[in-house]
Parts: structure tokens; C-alpha cells; sequence
């Protein structure tokens, strides 16, 4: 049988989607599913790794069902996932230790501020390009190593494996026979030496993460192993390829090939990410250096700002404040309220990211008066977004000395026209949105599908790109400088230190 599609495995901070990709780089079926959000003290998130696994072989039988494809006919299995989310497991009961701990966590900042005062951060930044911050992995997985009942007997007797939650999903579907992870995702653990493409053992110890837990790094779009778990496909043994950070997943699938090209991925958290090419840009000044992917044995590096908090401020304002029950119940309200008319909200539920990297500090909601409506703090929160990617821009084209041309945008967020609109009028630049907005998933299988041949060139999928949607800025410039310093002034109310 014709091996004519590839499945997409989305694996976000929210749920998990399933795609069915055909050759013309069309989604021909998909499936998603939320799992649920732990939050077991103040500044806390975790997940069950198990709920995350059991949705990925849920949404990828919907996704065949409702595709009419069988298993037989899937050329691949690609992965793109939330990074630095921390899981640690038994190698012998394939179960966790502990909850998964979420990139957003906040519960390892005093140890981080720790390592700050004894001198680590330029060791850790000159080899990572990442600076210490609770954001990543390393100390979640310390912190699982200290604090979960019966680990260090596990660990004693090596049975505990280290992953983030691509590794988790690689080593379920195929039956412990793959622990690996890819170039993307092992350089958001501040243990991975981006320049010497190994982990580092000095970290490890700085850590205290021991290097016989941590996964085999490969290129984003090698064959990791195949699919081994018969409640997903039976006997039947499907390569498990293009495996990538979501964030670098939505570069590659917005096709930013060259250096320069930058795009946003407005998820619960939005990463702005700029390709700059075969070698690393030194990071500094709340801008990290990353590695945007891992292709032929070659890896191409980015620079990224990091925003901690942006689509799961509408999430806030809907389910804890109960703004609006519906997405079109906020769109006819914000018809009637073009203006925030002075309201700014500060989303630092989990401290706030790039250009500030102030883990303690809080979120706000400033500017209101006597006639402020629940619809001025939904569009406060819509322009928080903005706001926030319009500091990690600047940001980027001050460190990198490269002016942004436009800005391609992407994730879930992105489908809203009041927040594209005010991005380019903050930005002064034009904003394209894909017409597809599961970028991620796209790149993981334009990665993947080359990797293997089921496209035979980047030129290939060049042609799959569909339209997209291009927003003009309309905003006068003394009004733009208004905003902005008025979201300046809210930001330096809620800092705990200098930014």
C-alpha cells in the first residue's frame, strides 16, 4: 500500500492534536484534545504525563477515523511538543515519578536565584545561551530528583530515565526501545552545550542531574524508532521522525530558511524566534540563543525571546474572572469597545519573560476607573499580548543589529483580528498570518517528510505553502508612543528588580 500521509503529533501546553498530512502539505484530518492544568500551590503548574500519552493515542485514532486512512498508509510519525516541560520516569513500570513540571512552573526560582549569586549564569549562558531561570528544564528535573518520594532508591538502581515530553512520548510509543530527543529540545535544558552539540557534564553536576538519565541527541529529522505500542497502530510499525520544539517547529513551518526571517507563535506562551544561521548568536540582555533545528547532520541557530504569558491571558479573563463565555462572545463585545481607554493588564501570573526575566513578579490590571467595563479588561488583555511581543522585537533587533522586515505569525491566538490589527500598529511593521494555524505541526512534517523522502527537497514543500493574511499598520505614531509608554509604566509597577 501507497505510504501517502504523514501524522502530526501536536503535543502543546494546553492538549494534544493530531493532524493527517497528505503530499500537497494539506491537514487532511485532525483531532484535539485538552488535558487538564495542575496547580498545587501559587506560581505551580504540572500535567500527568500519563493523561498526555493516552491523549496522543486518542486523538491519532480520531484523526485516522476521521481521515478514512488506516495505519498502513502513514509514511511517518512526526512530533512537535511544549519544550522544557520536565518528566522523570521507572524504565522497568514506564510510569512517572512525579507530575510532569511545566515550562511555566515557578518553583525552582529560589534555587536558581542560588546559582545566580555563587557565579553561574555567564558559565551556564556561554554554553547554553541560556540564562538561569526556573523557564527551563534542568532544575525542574533537580527538583523532581530532591523532592519525589522513593526517587533516589530508583535512581540507585538505574531505573530512572530524564526526558522532556518528547522524549516521554518517543520512549512510550516505542516501547522503552528509543530514550533520544532532538537538537531543539535538549538545548531548552541549560545542560546541552550548543556548541559543542553534547551535554555538558558540568552542568549535570551543577544540576545535579546525573548524565546516564539523559536521552541520546539526534538531528530534528532522523528516524528516532518506530512505533512499537499496539493499542496505537497493532503490528504495524510506523518511523517516528521530525521531532522538534514547537516554537522551532513554527519557524521551519512558517519557512524561515533564511537568516533573518523571524515569526511569533501566539500560544499560551509566545516565543518570537529568529533564524540567523550556521552559527550562534552570544545572547544577553533577556535575549537566548537557541538552536532552531537539526537537518542532514547540520544545525541552524536562532535567537528567541520568550514571553511566558500572552494566549492564556484571554484563558484567565474567560474561566477565573468570567468575562465571556465564548471567543464570539468577546469579538461582538470588543466591536463595541475600540479603546482599553487607558487599562493595562500586566499577565505576570508566572513571572514575566523576555526582555525582563523577572520570575517574582506579579500580574496586575492598572488604569481603571469608575466607567472601566469587563470588555476595556478583555481588549487590555488582547493588547497585553501585543505589547509583549512588541518589547521582544525591539529586544531582537537591538542585540542582532537586524532590522525586522515583517513579522509572520502563527498558534492559536493568531486568529484574532483585534490582536493582529494592534500588533502591526505597535509593531509599525506588516504582520502575515498563515491561513494554517498549526505551524508547528506543519514544520515537524515538512522536517520529517524531507528527512525520509516523502517530499524530495525543501523547494518541494515550498509549494505547499497556502495564503495567508497580511495586516497593514494603521496607527499614528504619537498614538503608538502613547501605548507604549503607557504599558511601560504598568510593567515597571509589578518588577521585582531592574530589567
Amino acid at each position: 500500500m501507497e505510504k501517502s500521509y504523514l501524522l502530526a503529533i501536536d503535543q502543546s501546553t494546553s492538549g494534544t492534536k493530531a493532524l493527517i498530512i497528505n503530499r500537497a502539505g494539506q491537514i487532511m484530518a485532525q483531532s484535539a484534545i485538552p488535558h487538564r492544568q495542575y496547580y498545587p500551590r501559587p506560581g505551580w503548574v504540572e500535567h500527568d504525563p500519563m493523561e498526555i500519552y493516552a491523549n496522543v493515542i486518542r486523538s491519532a485514532h480520531e484523526a485516522l477515523a476521521i481521515a478514512g486512512v488506516g495505519p498502513q498508509s502513514l509514511a511517518a510519525l512526526t512530533i512537535t511538543n511544549q519544550r522544557e516541560t520536565a518528566v522523570l520516569w521507572d524504565r522497568t513500570t514506564g510510569l512517572p515519578v512525579h507530575a510532569a513540571i511545566v515550562w511555566q512552573c515557578q518553583r525552582t526560582a529560589d534555587q536558581c536565584a542560588v546559582y545566580q549569586k555563587a557565579g553561574h549564569e555567564e558559565s551556564v549562558r556561554s554554553k547554553t545561551g541560556l540564562m538561569l531561570d526556573p523557564y527551563f528544564t534542568a532544575a525542574k528535573w533537580g527538583w523532581i530528583l530532591e523532592h519525589a518520594e522513593g526517587v533516589r532508591e530508583k535512581l540507585a538502581d538505574g531505573q530512572l530515565l530524564a526526558g522532556t515530553i518528547d522524549s516521554w512520548l518517543l520512549w512510550k510509543l516505542s516501547r522503552g526501545k528509543t530514550h533520544a530527543t532532538d537538537y531543539t529540545n535538549a538545548s531548552r535544558t541549560s545542560l546541552f552545550n550548543i556548541h559543542t552539540l553534547q551535554w555538558d557534564e558540568e552542568l549535570c553536576g551543577l544540576f545535579g542531574v546525573p548524565l546516564q538519565l539523559l536521552p541520546e541527541v539526534k538531528s530534528s529529522d532522523e528516524i528516532f524508532g518506530y512505533t512499537e505500542d499496539s493499542e496505537l497502530f497493532g503490528d504495524c510499525r510506523v518511523p517516528i521522525t521530525g521531532v522538534i520544539g514547537d516554537s522551532q517547529g513554527a519557524l521551519f513551518g512558517n519557512q524561515c530558511f533564511e537568516s533573518g526571517m523571524a515569526k511569533a507563535t501566539y500560544g499560551t506562551g509566545t516565543s518570537v524566534l529568529m533564524n540567523v544561521g550556521e552559527r550562534p548568536i552570544p545572547s544577553g540582555n533577556g535575549l537566548v540563543s537557541a538552536i532552531a533545528w537539526g537537518r542532514g547532520g547540520k544545525v541552524t541557530y536562532a535567537v528567541e525571546a520568550v514571553i511566558r504569558t500572552s494566549g492564556d491571558s484571554l484563558t484567565w479573563v474567560r474561566d477565573n474572572l468570567c468575562l465571556f463565555r465564548t471567543f464570539e462572545e468577546m469579538e461582538q463585545m470588543l466591536e463595541h469597545t475600540p479603546d482599553s481607554e487607558g487599562v493595562y493588564l500586566v499577565p505576570a501570573f508566572v513571572g514575566l519573560g523576555a526582555p525582563y526575566w523577572d520570575s517574582y513578579a506579579r500580574a496586575s490590571i492598572t488604569g481603571m476607573n469608575r466607567g472601566t467595563t469587563k470588555a476595556h479588561i478583555i481588549r487590555a488583555a488582547i493588547e497585553s499580548i501585543a505589547f509583549q511581543v512588541h518589547d521582544a522585537v525591539k529586544l531582537m533587533e537591538n542585540e542582532t543589529a537586524v532590522a525586522l522586515q515583517e513579522l509572520r505569525a502563527d498558534g492559536g491566538a493568531s486568529d484574532n483580528v483585534n490582536l493582529m490589527q494592534f500588533q502591526a500598529d505597535l509593531l509599525g511593521k506588516m504582520v502575515v498570518k498563515s491561513e494554517i494555524a498549526e505551524l508547528s505541526a506543519l514544520g515537524s512534517a515538512y522536517l520529517g517528510g524531507v528527512g525520509i523522502g516523502f517530499w524530495p527537497s525543501l523547494e518541494a514543500i515550498g509549494t505547499t505553502r497556502e495564503g495567508s493574511i497580511s495586516y497593514q499598520p494603521k496607527m499614528l505614531p504619537e498614538l503608538r508612543e502613547a501605548h507604549c509608554s503607557g504599558w511601560k509604566k504598568a510593567v515597571s509597577s509589578v518588577l521585582t528588580r531592574n530589567a
